[in-house]
């Protein structure tokens, strides 16, 4: 395939259905039933707080850029359940630790084999920079375990978007926006690489390329994609294979 329309030097990266190849129903199947656990712990009722957990979701993907997404998921969580700031605490503080610890367990879903460090080793050797862009609903414990299920450490990548540095969520362009601002590139300088035509490719509304891996596509809207540029994570490694080495 081509690279002569392609003068990146960025290439961002969405995480979950991409470079872990796990389906978002078995994902949310599998951290339910552990979160579900917390919340027990807690003494709240586990299906409302669940229920709870996907109106502060929405609340996030819904975000405006006038505050964080940790302060709207928090904000919307604590209303649903009629939390005490005292309470809404205590969550918060159960939550951090069960990312950075039970939430591990969920690794069991993810198959084994990721040639995800292979892809950051190729790209580290050629000089591009590296930007995990995945979807910032989860803190940032969250997203460290989950890059440990295929061997990536956060030092991976210049910029890692998570909850709490992020005021938007995909696909909305305000998200795209915030990393090139942060990172200091414009969008023809990045290429995006995700599993979801409508969350992920939304960016070359901007002007960046984009590449849909498909092992696990995410095509809830159905969206034609016969004009995109696509394949499996193994072909997507050949085409990174072929982009020019920016150190030569």
């Amino acid at each position: 395939m081509t690279h002569s329309n392609l003068s990146c030097d960025t290439i961002l990266f969405d995480l979950d259905g991409t470079l872990i190849q796990v389906s978002q129903a078995t994902f949310i199947s599998a951290y339910f039933a552990e979160i579900s656990k917390v919340f027990i712990r807690l003494g709240l009722d586990a299906d409302q707080a669940i229920k709870a957990l996907w109106v502060g979701t929405t609340a996030m993907v819904l975000n405006d850029g006038t505050m964080t997404n940790a302060q709207r998921f928090w904000q919307t969580f604590a209303k649903e359940l009629q939390l005490t700031e005292e309470e809404l605490a205590a969550v918060e503080a159960q939550c951090d630790s069960f990312y950075t610890h039970e939430f591990d367990a969920v690794r069991s879903v993810v198959p084994a084999g990721s040639i995800a460090k292979q892809l950051m080793r190729l790209l580290q050797g050629k000089g591009y920079e590296l930007v995990l862009a995945t979807n910032p609903l989860f803190p940032a414990c969250a997203v460290t375990t989950r890059l440990h299920w295929i061997d990536l450490e956060p030092q991976d990548f210049s910029l890692i978007t998570h909850y709490t540095n992020s005021t938007y969520c995909k696909p909305s362009l305000g998200y795209y926006q915030e990393i090139f601002t942060k990172i200091g590139k414009t969008p023809q300088q990045c290429l995006m690489i995700g599993n979801n035509p409508v969350e992920d490719m939304t960016v070359a509304q901007l002007g960046s390329e984009t590449y849909l891996v498909t092992d696990c596509l995410e095509n809830e809207k159905n969206v034609d994609i016969s004009g995109l540029r696509s394949g499996t994570l193994a072909d997507l490694g050949s085409y990174l294979a072929a982009l020019p080495d920016l150190r030569a």
